[in-house]
Formats: C-alpha cells, sequence, structure tokens
C-alpha cells in the first residue's frame, strides 16, 4: 500500500454474527473511510442440525461464521472492501477464503486475548483490540497503512451496532 493511504479512497466491511434460537444470522456493511454506508447484506439464517453438530464439532461455528455466511456476504455485495473488521472470533477464518484482510474487534474481557497477543497478529490502536488471523500477519503490511488513515473520529465498534440493529428492522420487516 502506498505510503499516500491517507489521500486515497478505501473501503470498509462489518461483519457481524448473531446467534439467535432459529440459528446463526449475519449481517454484513461496507462503508466508505468515512463510515458511510455503501452497501449491506443480510444472510438468512442458518440453523445446524444436530448431526451435523456432531459431525463438524468444535469447528462448526468457524464453519458457519465464516465459510457459510461470512463468505457468502462478502461475495454478494458489489462493493469491495480493503478491509475487514468483524466482531465474531469464529468469523475471523474468512481469512482464509478470501485475499482481504479480516480483523477481528476483540472485547477487552476475551480469554484468548493474551495468547493472540504473542502470535503477532495484534494491530491495536489505543482502545481498539484488533488481531489479524494468526496463520495472516503479514496482513499487517496492507492493514496498519489503512488503519492509520481512518478518521480518530471513527468508532470501530460503532458500525456493529448499526448492523444488529439493521437486522432487528429486517426482521421485524419479514413479520
Amino acid at each position: 500500500m502506498p505510503a499516500s493511504t491517507a489521500n486515497t479512497s478505501f473501503n470498509l466491511g462489518f461483519l457481524t454474527i448473531v446467534h439467535e434460537p432459529n440459528g446463526y444470522l449475519g449481517g454484513y456493511l461496507v462503508t466508505n473511510r468515512w463510515g458511510r454506508p455503501l452497501e449491506f447484506r443480510l444472510s438468512t439464517p442458518v440453523q445446524p442440525n444436530r448431526i451435523q453438530q456432531i459431525l463438524y464439532g468444535s469447528v462448526l461455528q468457524p464453519y458457519l461464521c465464516s465459510d457459510l455466511i461470512g463468505k457468502t456476504l462478502v461475495e454478494k455485495t458489489t462493493s469491495k472492501a480493503d478491509l475487514i473488521f468483524t466482531d465474531c472470533e469464529a468469523a475471523l477464518d474468512l481469512r482464509k477464503l478470501l485475499d482481504t484482510p479480516v480483523l477481528w474487534l476483540a472485547d477487552k474481557h476475551h480469554p484468548r486475548l493474551m495468547e493472540l497477543r504473542d502470535t503477532g497478529a495484534d494491530v491495536s490502536r489505543g482502545d481498539c483490540l484488533l488481531f489479524l488471523h494468526p496463520l495472516f500477519v503479514e496482513d499487517a503490511e496492507n492493514a496498519v497503512p489503512i488503519l492509520d488513515a481512518i478518521d480518530d473520529a471513527i468508532d470501530l465498534d460503532e458500525p456493529f451496532s448499526r448492523v444488529r440493529e439493521a437486522i432487528g428492522e429486517a426482521r421485524k420487516l419479514s413479520r
């Protein structure tokens, strides 16, 4: 990424996955660098059956969040994101399926924070705990200049609130 990132245009993707009684539901918002929405996608609920839960075991949640929901939402958008943020750790595996850096916005009380900090995947900014996929720490080369260029007034957690609220509104409309 050129040093002039601050003067260029880039898009940011925000992926959240909600686990509800009727299944896993994903929402994906693409914004410009100032947080203005460009495109929004919503998945249909995905409910694994008992056999799938047994067969997939501990890899079920990353498979649902990354392979089924995340990849589908990202591929259906026409606005390409230069960085994708997620607030769902299991969706971090989306990076294995895309060429775009994926960053997990972690909760400061998450039990794996110390472990992740030791992987070299930590690209946190101030109070914002951000982690790359541990297998793709080289993504920092492309992610850090964009993170540095994001306006300080933008709270990276705020778009996730918008996505969750939009999911709620979409549910109301479908009833």
